[in-house]
This record gives C-alpha cells, structure tokens and sequence, in this order.
C-alpha cells in the first residue's frame, strides 16, 4: 500500500514500490530522510528502506550531508556481519531517491525508553546489553569501521532481550573516500573530548560514548549537562562527571572504575579495544550473578523455614535440601506433573496452590507448605494423578538422586515427614491421590 503522507517540499514522491521492496508504511522521520516499512517478497521477509532526500532538496547543504550518509551506510552492504550489527541487505537509487535496506525487528524499541531514573533495566540487564554493544564495536573497529554516533537511540532493544547496533550514517571507514562528512559529528551529550574538538579519532572514541551511555542507562542521567551547547562541550573536555555512586548508591563500586576508565580524558588511557572494555564488563557480571544468586538462596532459605514442612528440620538440614533441589515457577493452569509419568522426584509447594486432577476431574487441593509425590519418590510407581498449579506457584523440587548426597541426619527427617504425610492421607481416604 502506498504512504498516505503529504511529501515535503522538494522531496521525491515515494512509490507503492521500490525496485523490488513492497512500500507498507512510513515508521520515522529526520532531517535527512524518511523510514518505511517494507516487504521483500523475494525472500518472505519484512525490511526497513531508508530514503534519503537528496535531489530537489531546497537546503543544498542538507542534501550534501544526506548524500554523505547514502554513500557511507551504502559503503557498509556486507562489510559488518556480526549478530549485534543491524545488517545493511542492500542499497540503491531510483526515482529521485537513494535508499538503504535494513532488517526490520517488529516489536523493538530503542534504549532511549531506558534512560529515566524512574525506568531503568536492571543493572544486569545493562551490563549483558552493554557486553554485547562492546563486543560489536570491537568488530567494527577490527574492520576499520569507527560508528561516530554511540547513544541510546541507535541501540536497538529486541523484544528478545538481544540488541542491535544501528545508523551507520556517519560512520568513519580507514579505506573510503568519503570518510569526512563535514557537518555531522555525533550527538553532543555523548561525544568524546576528541570529538568535540574535531581532532582525529580513533575507536577510542566509540568506547568514550559507549561509557557515555553506560553511564546514563545505570543512573537515568547524562555524565554531563549545562544550559547551552557551548557549557556542555566545554564540560566533555574538562570537566569530570559526577560518581555514578552519588547518583545510585546500589551500584556496584566496579562499576564506577569501568565507565570512568572508559570516558577517561586522554584515548589511551581508556581500554585499548571493544573487547577488553566487554571483558571488564563480563567479570563484574559474574560477580553480581554471584551475589544475586547468594542473596536469592538466603531469600529463599527464609522461605522454608516458615514453612509447615520443615519445622522440625535444622538450619544446616535446611540447606541441605536448597542445595540439592531446583527452584521452579509455574503460571496459573500450567501442568506440574503428569498423570503416569515415573520419576524419582517430590514437591513442596513454597507458595500457591494446586488441585490434584484424576481423568479430568479435580479430587483434590494442595497449598502452600504441601508436598507431593512422595510415594514415587520412594518407590518409582507411576504417579496417580495430575498436579496443576491454580495460581502462580513456587515449588522447590528434589530428586532422589540429590538427596542421597545429603547427610544421614537430613536423609532421615526426610523419612520421618514422608511418613507422617502419608499416614495423614490414610486416614484422610486419600491414599495414592498424589503420588
């Protein structure tokens, strides 16, 4: 279907199609051009066609610059393929226009919506998302390709967590003629001290605003900020951004001495390349998964010692059971356990509650501090009936096997509560409901 939109004055009118790309709709606009959804019948799939206005613009200075960026990103189709580079598929001119093809992420949103304090990722969220833009960085750099323009806006989120570098415009390559695009030099707030001051750059440079913008995702505020663009420049240069700590004071302190090695004054004082700055980042990740999860085990290790199931159960037997048993979730309606299925298993329900299903019907209900399937814990029978969680639940599962690794004394209290849940069923009439 054609765009509906009124063109601007001296812009090329867009056609239904564009060499062999289906135009769908208009998704965004600069000064430079326009994006539209687009199909590639060819290959079955959606793309993103960026139109550049070039002839016919009645500011030839813009149209300058926009045929700069045109060459440069068409300068890139199949230089940089890596998983965390919006791949560039093709680029051309017809009718009045150029244009590049891009991969189109349905769904996807920039970094740019992660940027206020109060909407902020996780800091793992960011230091996994950051690891990869380094990463890729590293590629480019590897190849020649210097980006220019690192900020939030031009890392594309998808909706499976994974990131997209994009805009290539005014990327800078060691080997092409038109590596100088007078005009255009990044965006301010995330510029290097050498870029602001239009020396020559080197990938340095990239990791500065990679710092830059590392800095903004964690605190929800830019490293520097002044009331005019002169203020601000002169503050990249000189000026040393407030601690992120004074800012977040949850921060990790490692953190600080990455993105302040990474947006050191002086280019050779910063990490040498995008690989090094990613495993910085790499080793603090690991080092907050590892708190993460020691406080998650001591969160969950308060759970159980208020539950019915282990009162009679010592702290040390307590953490027995956490180590040898999974921590699992289940939505409203999912299956826990299947009707004849043979495991060596039991659950005890942290929190939430199941019925107990036999041929469709429900014969039973457990809730939180119940445990189950304790008969073929002990004995490998088929199980009886179905398990199914009536709301969120939180169930700690444990398998023989594991449990055969704890003590004698934990083995044992084991035992004695198996036993008395089943004499308990007995004498309820619900032998073999929920085993």
């Amino acid at each position: 279907m054609p765009t509906t939109r009124r063109p601007a004055a001296g812009e090329p009118t867009i056609a239904e199609r564009i060499g062999k790309y289906d135009v769908i709709r208009e998704v965004g606009r600069g000064s430079t051009g326009t994006v539209y959804l687009s199909h590639d019948s060819y290959y079955g799939r959606d793309v993103a066609i960026k139109a550049y206005r070039i002839s016919g613009d009645d500011n030839p200075a813009r149209a300058r610059v926009a045929r700069k960026m045109f060459l440069s990103e068409a300068h890139m189709v199949g230089m940089l393929q890596h998983p965390n580079i919006m791949p560039i598929y093709d680029a051309g001119e017809e009718g009045g226009f150029y244009y590049v093809v891009t991969e189109f992420i349905h769904g996807a949103r920039t970094l740019a919506a992660y940027t206020r304090p109060d909407n902020l990722l996780p800091v793992e969220d960011v230091l996994a998302l950051m690891f990869k833009c380094a990463k890729a960085l590293h590629y480019a750099h590897s190849r020649g390709v210097i980006h220019r323009d690192i900020k939030p806006s031009n890392l594309m989120l998808t909706t499976d967590s994974d990131l997209r570098l994009i805009d290539f415009g005014i990327a800078l390559h060691r080997d092409a003629e038109i590596s100088r695009i007078e005009g255009i030099a990044g965006s301010p707030s995330y510029m290097s001290p050498e870029q602001v001051q239009s020396l020559e750059l080197a990938p340095s440079s990239d990791l500065y605003s990679l710092g830059a913008v590392m800095y903004e995702l964690l605190t929800g505020h830019r490293p520097f900020r002044a009331g005019s663009l002169t203020k601000l420049l002169h503050q990249i240069v000189y000026a040393t951004a407030e601690p992120m700590l004074s800012l977040r004071s949850d921060l990790p302190n490692d953190l600080e001495t990455i993105v302040a090695t990474a947006m050191h004054k002086e280019p050779d004082k910063r990490y040498a390349n995008g690989a090094e700055f990613a495993a910085a980042m790499a080793r603090v990740h690991a080092q907050f998964r590892a708190q993460s999860d020691r406080i998650d085990r001591q969160e969950h290790f308060g759970l159980l010692r208020r539950l019915k199931f282990f009162h009679d159960f010592s702290a040390a037997e307590i953490w027995e059971v956490l180590r040898a048993g999974t921590w699992n979730s289940w939505a409203r309606g999912d299956e826990i356990v299947r009707a004849g299925g043979i495991d060596d298993r039991f659950y005890i329900i942290v929190s939430g509650r199941c019925s107990v299903e036999r041929e469709g019907l429900k014969v039973g209900r457990l809730d939180t501090g119940d445990c189950f399937g304790e008969t073929s814990y002990l004995r490998g029978a088929k199980r009886q009936a179905a398990v199914v969680a009536d709301d969120d639940t939180t169930i700690l599962r444990v398998s023989a096997t594991m449990l055969e690794q704890a003590s004698s004394a934990c083995q044992l209290r084991f035992n004695k509560v198996f036993l008395k849940a089943l004499i308990s069923r007995l004498q309820n009439g619900e032998t073999q409901v929920v085993s």
